[in-house]
């Protein structure tokens, strides 16, 4: 991932310095457990651990002779352990070392995620409670259906988002597995009890059975998980910016002093945090094709799933974690303009109540067609000189029906929020 949407921590974690370190954090817990078991001496794990260090250029130079990381690694690694040397990646191959390395990490990236995840989920939770009487045109189709609490869309935001805080901790749940199992997954050089060890030392669980890789279909759903959490992002940014444009102006994406909108118009004021959030989301669907891919390797294993890896998963949890670092700017940050609302919701002449008198209109007709007929009728009109609610207070067919307070009523927007503070306890008391 470009440096421009790569923050420190996520950064550092997928650096090759700290994948050296896991590695060789590996390597030393094998050599443990083998001193406890016999196989090799007792002090040799000691003796390993204080002379073990690496040099990342060293190894890069090395690998270009052999070709394989994980042989650069381990030449590096032992030239600096004397007699020692030959207990290093014992009974070990590659992907012992590489694959659990890389659900340790998976796992830690998986907790930042969490941790940027949580602001959203406040602050959504804050916003839902402070604007939940607070009236808003709902849309369909892109086109004014009926009043709705604006207060309840930042709830359905709120839900939405722990719901991705439960898939990400499903994913990383899926992940959080080791194999120290040997060439072939069936422990021929090395005791299960070695991988038991290894992994309750790194805080994963041993696989239940594995090849010479871990299965795939883990790092599958950990990668659906990250893209439908980047999914849901983008549905929070998208609504920000069709309510933002000029025309409709009801919430509106922060906009810092000395910003600058346009090179060229100087009126600008461009929801370009929102967007930049919907385009972040592409990269992110994009990635769960590939990784599908992944779960198909031949036999015990090819590598065909490595080249994909090495760029799908730490991009994709850099990615989400900007990603989410944006959405919580955006919702700091975000202008909220209730007089718009209102405004807004009369531009039809308050056509928006339709449902309501024909429901009343039906009952006292006795006909669901016949009030609908006279509804919409009153509703698309073409008389640019009287309003809806004009019209519906001057029809003789709605007047021999309704009376003048029977109407008042069916045109308060407070009849369209009453069960929202229902709605409201439901979604911020969901887990």
């Amino acid at each position: 991932m470009i440096d421009r949407y790569t923050r420190p921590e996520m950064g550092e974690l997928w650096s090759d310095e700290s994948k050296f370190r896991v590695w060789l954090d590996i390597e030393l817990l094998a050599s443990e457990r083998l001193a406890q078991m016999g196989l090799i001496p007792k002090a040799a794990p000691a003796r390993m651990r204080k002379r073990a260090k690496f040099d990342v250029k060293r190894i890069e130079k090395i690998e270009q002779e052999t070709r394989h990381d994980v042989i650069a690694f381990t030449k590096d690694v032992g030239s600096h352990l004397g007699d020692d040397e030959k207990y290093l990646h014992f009974g070990l191959t590659s992907s012992d070392v590489v694959d659990t390395a890389l659900s340790v990490r998976m796992v830690q990236a998986g907790e930042i995620l969490l941790k940027a995840l949580e602001p959203g989920i406040k602050r959504t939770a804050a916003l839902a409670k402070k604007y939940i009487d607070t009236p808003i045109a709902g849309r369909t189709h892109g086109v004014f259906a009926e009043p709705t609490s604006l207060g309840l869309k930042f709830a359905l935001w709120h839900a939405d988002l722990k719901r991705g805080r439960r898939r990400l901790k499903a994913g990383i749940h899926s992940v959080a597995v080791g194999k120290i199992s040997g060439a072939v997954g069936n422990f021929v050089h090395l005791d299960p009890s070695v991988e038991a060890y290894v992994c309750r030392k790194l805080g994963l669980r041993p696989a239940p059975i594995s090849t010479q890789v871990l299965q795939r279909d883990r790092h599958a759903e950990y990668i659906f998980a990250i893209a439908a959490v980047g999914a849901t992002l983008e549905k929070i940014a998208q609504e920000i910016r069709l309510l933002h444009r000029t025309e409709t102006g009801e919430l509106t994406e922060g906009f810092a002093a000395g910003q600058r909108g346009s090179s060229a118009m100087p009126h600008k004021r461009n929801p370009i945090l929102c967007e930049r959030i919907c385009g972040i989301a592409r990269l992110l669907r994009a990635n769960v094709g590939p990784a599908l891919e992944n779960v198909a390797l031949w036999h015990e294993r090819d590598i065909s799933h490595s080249s994909v890896e090495r760029v799908m998963i730490p991009d994709a949890t850099i990615a989400l974690h900007y990603q989410l670092h944006l959405l919580d700017q955006v919702l700091a940050q975000l202008g909220v303009h209730p007089e718009r609302m209102k405004q807004n919701l009369q531009r039809l002449g308050s056509a928006v109540y339709s449902q309501r008198l024909l429901l009343a209109l039906a009952d006292k007709i006795g006909s669901r067609d016949k009030a609908y007929t006279i509804v919409q009728r009153l509703a698309h009109s073409d008389d640019d000189s009287s309003t809806f609610e004009d019209r519906v207070r001057t029809d003789a067919l709605v007047s021999k029906h309704l009376t003048p307070k029977q109407i008042d009523e069916l045109f308060d927007v407070r009849y369209f929020l009453r069960r929202s503070r229902i709605i409201l306890k439901r979604a911020l008391s969901q887990k």
